[in-house]
């Protein structure tokens, strides 16, 4: 499938991405910490970029986008979320669903307070937290690795047990150097933002949001706790259940690209058929 390439300026940085000539609904994806648009190369490949208007961008810091002017604001939960809207806006993306993995779905749950006009969004390895260190313990494996997920500056070693971490051994050359080239001044900033607070009530905004939502987790995610994820009360939660798929890890859109397109494939089909339809409400930029 065809795909074009493009950057826009987003908070005064150049935000570098690819789209496919899918004539369908938006979907925007983002990815994690440490990660780039390139892991999204087998769902681009798939017969969902020739159902769907996939979008997927490098946010600041990552891949071929450029680095924040202004760290403590643009690698803020928010501040990334902001980032995303002005993008969404710039390619005249009506009414997309949006699919977030790992970081990429927190900056996901924010834009969903900051965009009522969303369509859907789809989850992956993100467990919606509240503010403080320990609503993050309940959502999140406490295991040495995760420490890095703070740490500014990384050495070789540091690197490959990160891309260790998020793709188990599945991790590609690539991966390995959008690790090392991600700006690290983005990872304490942005788990500072998620733990004090500087951001909506991710957990909250799940339990009241009416985006229809949906869960799709590795079976054997060493970073989220599926128990935490799966006893949430979701207000409009997909299937009313959080989705698994088996043989996978924290990444399961690379480490089982086919179960994971079909399932996020009949997700998008409900919500672009008005099946779990959200009330069109328009951004507070657009309203008049």
């Amino acid at each position: 499938m065809s795909r074009s390439d493009f950057t826009v300026y987003a908070d005064g940085v150049s935000i570098s991405g690819h789209r496919s000539a899918g004539r369908g609904m938006p979907v925007l994806m983002l990815h994690g910490s440490g990660a780039s648009k390139n892991v999204f190369t087998r769902q681009f490949d798939s017969q969902l970029a020739e159902m769907y208007d996939l979008v997927a961008i490098d946010l600041p810091g990552h891949g071929q986008s450029g680095d924040a002017i202004h760290p403590a604001h643009t690698y803020s939960v928010r501040g990334l979320a902001t980032v995303v809207s002005e993008v969404i806006d710039q390619l005249g993306l009506l009414r997309p669903a949006i699919y977030g993995w790992s970081l990429g779905g927190h900056v996901a749950i924010e834009l969903s307070v900051q965009r009522p006009d969303l369509a859907g969004m789809a989850l992956g390895g993100t467990p919606p937290v509240g503010p403080g260190p320990l609503a993050a313990l309940r959502g999140f494996h406490a295991r040495w690795d995760m420490l890095l997920a703070s740490k500014e500056s990384f050495s070789a070693r540091d690197a490959e047990r990160f891309l260790k971490l998020c793709y188990g051994e599945s991790g590609t050359p690539q991966f390995l150097a959008d690790i090392k080239r991600a700006d690290g001044r983005l990872r304490p900033q942005f788990l500072r933002s998620l733990m004090r607070g500087d951001c909506a009530d991710q957990k909250r905004v799940v339990e009241t949001s009416p985006v229809p939502l949906a869960m799709i987790n590795g079976e054997d995610d060493p970073i989220v706790r599926r128990g935490y994820i799966e006893h949430l009360n979701y207000a409009a939660l997909w299937g009313d259940h959080c989705q698994t798929i088996p043989n996978a890890a924290h990444a399961p859109f690379w480490e089982q690209a086919e179960a994971f397109n079909r399932m996020l494939h009949r997700f998008l089909k409900d919500v672009a058929l008005g099946r779990l339809a959200a009330p069109l409400v328009l951004p507070k930029q657009q309203a008049s």
